[in-house]
């Protein structure tokens, strides 16, 4: 049979082309389909529909509009200039004046530290803090924070360090609008003072426990010995060893070895000092450098493994208490202190900023190295 007489034999269920249906069926499909509204064929929508309010509710309209309005304002990414010029905003942020918000300072704050190299650890509490003040007191420009507010943020301080480490957060953030930013000409933190806190006396390694240790790194890893050297016997702290690069090792006289401890960030600019090493250390260090090859940092490892270097070296050498990196400038310090160094000599070696606090902290280390009682 041909394909054109097929086409004209009725299927099952079917008459005349068309489904056999029942009479709800029939009487649904009898009744006009509601008109739908669509888009299709058109560009988007019409523009009465565009002006329709977004909602049938005047009330749900009020509530979505009050939350468009309070919604957080997104940073702009044009500043508009007079006569009509745009210029870019630096970093897309909006500039800093007194009516700023907290938010948006501390925004410029954190570039602030960013660019000047401070630590991540310290980028991060700072910001913390903060973010603690602005909860605190709420949505307040920047012209309207009062000691008042200061009081009651210091105040919330748990212990006597918490208070310490917020007042210096604020403090240095004001001293950033007003000296920097020249946003501010009244400092809210002027007039608090931190809490005198005792510092503890160190625990330095004796005579014998310095030598048992530098014989335990001498036999650990390569890297080891050359490290534990430069904090025990230079006062290094672990972020300036970590800083090293091969570069800082001036061996132009091998018979008296120079280390230099330098400093990229501004904010530690003039604790720069150079010291002199010995014959013991060219020696440890040639052996490392004979199983590495560092290129641009002296040590690639991170402060996690200098940790971890100095607890398996304190393990080796069979000492039971505990020793980290500090501990090992802490007996630097106190050995100088031994051998005459006075305070001021101590800050030098140390490299520490002239200050009431690091005063405190190497009159500790003269109080150790006086004679024993008898």
């Amino acid at each position: 049979m041909e394909q054109r007489e097929l086409d004209a034999i009725p299927t099952e269920g079917a008459v005349t082309g068309e489904r056999r249906t029942s009479g709800r069926q029939r009487d649904a499909s009898s009744r006009p389909a509601p008109p739908r509204r669509t888009t299709r064929g058109r560009d988007a929508v019409t523009d009465n529909e565009r002006a329709a309010p977004p909602s049938a509710s005047r009330a749900m309209s009020a509530i979505e509009a009050d939350a468009h309005r309070l919604r957080p304002g997104q940073l702009p990414l044009i500043d508009p200039m007079p006569h009509g010029e745009e210029t870019p905003l630096l970093g897309g942020l909006p500039p800093l004046d007194p009516t700023s918000s907290l938010t948006l300072a501390r925004t410029w704050y954190r570039r602030e530290l960013e660019q000047a190299r401070r630590p991540k650890n310290t980028i991060e509490s700072y910001g913390y803090d903060l973010q603690t003040l602005e909860t605190m007191i709420g949505p307040k420009p920047l012209d309207r924070v009062d000691r008042a507010d200061v009081a009651r943020y210091l105040g919330e301080a748990e212990t006597r360090s918490t208070r310490k480490r917020r007042l210096t957060t604020i403090r240095r953030f004001f001293r950033f609008l007003i000296d920097d930013a020249r946003v501010l000409k009244i400092d809210p933190t002027e007039g608090f003072f931190p809490h005198q806190i005792t510092l503890r006396l160190p625990v330095p390694l004796f005579p014998s426990e310095q030598l048992q240790l530098m014989d335990a790194a001498d036999a650990d890893e390569p890297w080891s010995a050359p490290a534990v050297h430069l904090m025990l016997r230079l006062g290094l702290t672990r972020r300036e060893l970590l800083d090293l690069r091969p570069s800082h090792i001036d061996r132009s006289d091998e018979a008296h070895p120079v280390v230099f401890v330098g400093f990229e960030t501004t904010a530690k600019r003039g604790r720069e000092r150079r010291l002199a090493a010995d014959d013991q250390f060219l020696r440890r260090l040639d052996a490392y450098l004979a199983a590495a090859d560092p290129v641009e940092m002296l040590f690639a490892v991170g402060p996690p493994a200098v940790n971890a270097m100095v607890d398996r070296v304190r393990k080796r050498a069979g000492l039971a208490r505990g020793i980290t990196p500090q501990t090992l400038r802490y007996t630097f310090a106190v050995e100088h202190a031994r051998a005459g160094a006075d305070a001021d000599r101590l800050l030098e070696l140390l490299g520490l900023v002239d200050d009431p606090r690091n005063r405190a902290s190497v009159d500790r280390y003269l109080q150790l190295a006086t004679p024993p009682l008898v």
